[in-house]
């Protein structure tokens, strides 16, 4: 299996980074991971007859034939140890493969999303390091490698996670106006904790950004409820009442009505 120690991966991903134009992709009706989960589901030993280590190898199989479903489904098995024993060397190999062979795939293919998030995970493994597979931490490498999940794919979290890279001096240094600018292009896909961040910088303002409290209390009406039952529910419902404390009920009342009034155009595709 081919890993990215040469430089080709980093090579597309910087001169996409640099020659990018941000647009804002449309999602797909069914992603090419609902139809990796879905062939995996096929495939199982409850619902198939076909034992664990028969899907393995039927996943092995496609993946060899340079399937990215497969590799990505094999990736992710890796990485959580679900049917395998966990290899995050194994499962990064695999995502990897993905980045490298499909770094130019058309942003609105069926596999997008598998291969944008593959450039994210690769990002990743390089944030932290990989020892066991030869990869060093590798911060520059890690921001491109996401910087080209969300410019080239367009992809709502990697566009999320640029945004909080821009929150951080020891990342991409603090600048509001690029955390905003990314935050909206995930915000207008759905991306709720997108919509929570964006809510928070335009109801508080910053630096070249005045105030909004109307329109910021909006997105993080939105983002709650679009997070709702989720892992980030809790702190963006602190941060929408925590704005809720500080404006009139007319204010309120205003936004309220305008997250009523919008929240369907911004609900994901």
């Amino acid at each position: 299996m081919r890993t990215i120690r040469d430089h080709s991966l980093i090579s597309v991903a910087m001169a996409a980074s640099l020659a990018f134009t941000a647009t804002i992709m449309p999602a797909h009706a069914q992603t090419a991971a609902d139809a990796a989960l879905g062939m995996a589901n096929m495939l199982d030993g409850a619902g198939g007859g076909v034992s664990g280590d028969d899907l393995l190898s039927a996943l092995e199989n496609a993946a060899e034939a340079g399937q990215p479903m497969a590799m990505w489904q094999l990736g992710t098995m890796y990485e959580n140890g679900e049917g395998v024993a966990k290899d995050p060397a194994r499962a990064f190999g695999y995502f990897a493969q993905i980045a490298n062979e499909h770094a130019d795939a058309a942003p609105k293919g069926v596999e997008a999303d598998i291969v944008a998030q593959s450039f994210v995970k690769v990002g990743d493994y390089y944030k932290q390091g990989l020892p066991d597979a030869g990869i060093p931490v590798d911060a520059e490498r890690s921001h491109a490698l996401l910087l080209h999940a969300a410019t080239y794919f367009g992809d709502a979290d990697a566009q999320y996670r640029v945004g909080l890279l821009y929150m951080q001096e020891k990342e991409l240094g603090v600048n509001p106006l690029q955390s905003a600018r990314w935050f909206s292009l995930a915000a207008r896909k759905g991306h709720c904790p997108a919509q929570a961040r964006l809510g928070g910088l335009l109801f508080n303002g910053v630096p070249g950004i005045e105030a909004q409290p109307i329109e910021g209390l909006m997105w993080l009406n939105v983002a709650a409820l679009r997070c709702a039952g989720t892992a980030d529910a809790a702190w963006i419902v602190d941060m929408r009442n925590q704005a809720l404390s500080h404006v009139s009920p007319e204010i309120s009342e205003e936004a309220t009505a305008l997250a009523d009034s919008v929240a369907p155009q911004f609900a994901g595709f």
